[in-house]
């Protein structure tokens, strides 16, 4: 039985005017395969590799080109242009694959890249979408300590942000160590913090403490700098105006203005810190 979405194994049946028709022996109808796609040299009775899907007036073709991915896999597709029906991904066919709305779980936008599984809809159709969650795998080989890279495919408020982590395991990066604004499609390099009992991957997009403090403190210099010298963020401020602000926790931007503090680069003021010797605005 031909299978669309996936690679067949067909037999050139007959050559015609629009290219060669394959069959599998066993079912009454064949599938054109476009003549720019048979091999030269082929012959009838041959034997082809070919990728069967629907062509733009729903009829089965064939090709011998391989999609980025096939029925029932993964794989992060760019958007090439957003319709009133969906948006339609690259991957890899003359034809684009559609990505229904319905199976659009978060906003899609034009010329960026998802991770999307391929399946079957109702009739028989390949569709893309964005509800991946089950299909990504938790038996990852990675440890606490490992830099993996992913792909983030969404958040929840109270949790994280969440990422799948080489495109195929299941990752998430805690609300407590989320300090970027990190969106559906961007791509991440973090490092693994735990892994938990049901194998999904508690990660981080900071080194270890002693290890992020350098570019913590680099990164509160250049802030300050940008403010003129002077900053009315200090050790009594809310967490979230630190995170909002320098993109770090409160620990840790105590601990960058301490070690600047004891290199001597800044100085203590009543509302914040500003470096030695110098005038300052408040920040925006």
């Amino acid at each position: 039985m031909i299978e669309i979405g996936v690679m067949n194994r067909l037999k050139i049946d007959r050559f015609a005017q629009p290219g060669a028709y394959l069959t599998d022996n066993t079912d009454a109808k064949s599938v054109l395969l476009p003549k720019k796609h048979v091999p030269e040299g082929a012959k009838e009775g041959d034997f082809l590799d070919v990728f069967i899907y629907r062509d733009s007036s729903d009829r089965l073709i064939a090709t011998t080109k391989k999609p980025k991915a096939m029925v029932g896999q993964l794989a992060q597709l760019k958007v090439v242009e957003t319709t009133k029906i969906g948006a339609f991904l690259d991957w890899g066919l003359d034809k684009d694959i559609l990505l229904p709305f319905s199976e659009q779980k978060y906003i899609i936008q034009k010329g960026k890249s998802y991770v999307v599984l391929i399946y079957l809809d109702k009739s028989k159709r390949i569709s893309a979408t964005t509800d991946i969650y089950d299909y990504l795998m938790t038996d990852s080989p990675y440890e606490a300590g490992d830099w993996v890279e992913g792909t983030v495919y969404g958040s929840k408020e109270g949790m994280g942000v969440f990422v799948a982590v080489d495109n195929a395991f299941k990752g998430m990066i805690p609300e407590s160590e989320c300090f970027e604004n990190l969106q559906p499609g961007d791509r991440v390099k973090a490092r693994v913090i735990r892994v938990r009992e049901d194998g999904k991957l508690d990660l981080s997009t900071r080194k270890e403490a002693y290890k992020q403090m350098g570019d913590d403190s680099e990164k509160l210099m250049e802030y300050i700098k940008g403010c003129g010298g002077e900053i009315f963020i200090g050790d009594k401020s809310d967490p979230e105006i630190v995170k909002k602000y320098l993109s770090m926790s409160k620990a840790a931007f105590k601990r960058a203005a301490g070690k600047l503090l004891k290199e001597g680069s800044i100085e203590k003021t009543d509302k914040g810190y500003k470096f030695k010797n110098a005038g300052g605005r408040k920040y925006e």
